[in-house]
């Protein structure tokens, strides 16, 4: 189970700081100064483009990844197996990303549905 937070977690770097910075920087150099910056102006992304979506993306898991930290972490002090769930969830929040980012729209809500699922299946598990 600490595998499997490990594996959320940078899941988490990933998605919420290395792919939008790398993709900033790929996209317009010149925006190094702003990323090294206090960030006190917004920049203005297209809500269509790919960097967008990421962006949503992002906030989505950091909306579930406290919960699944926390019932993950309750499962190893209860010594509860719930390794199969949370495997599960990483790959389902992977796979969100990657459907998310290339803008396919039904697939992404029924991933989203089943990472859930899973929380809540971790959730009862620990009952």
């Amino acid at each position: 189970m600490v595998t499997i937070i490990i594996m959320a977690l940078a899941l988490a770097l990933l998605q919420i700081w290395i792919i939008p910075m790398a993709g900033a920087l790929i996209i317009n150099i010149k925006s190094m100064p702003y990323l090294l910056s206090n960030r006190d102006k917004e920049i203005r992304i297209d809500p269509a483009s790919v960097s967008a979506r990421i962006l949503r993306a992002s906030t989505n898991l950091q909306e579930s990844l406290p919960a699944f930290l926390a019932l993950a972490t309750l499962s190893i002090i209860v010594d509860v197996d719930n390794t199969m769930y949370a495997m599960t969830w990483v790959f389902l929040r992977f796979l969100y990303l990657l459907v998310y980012a290339a803008g396919i729209l039904y697939i992404r809500t029924v991933i989203w549905l089943g990472s859930i699922v899973c929380l809540i299946l971790m959730g009862l598990a620990l009952i």
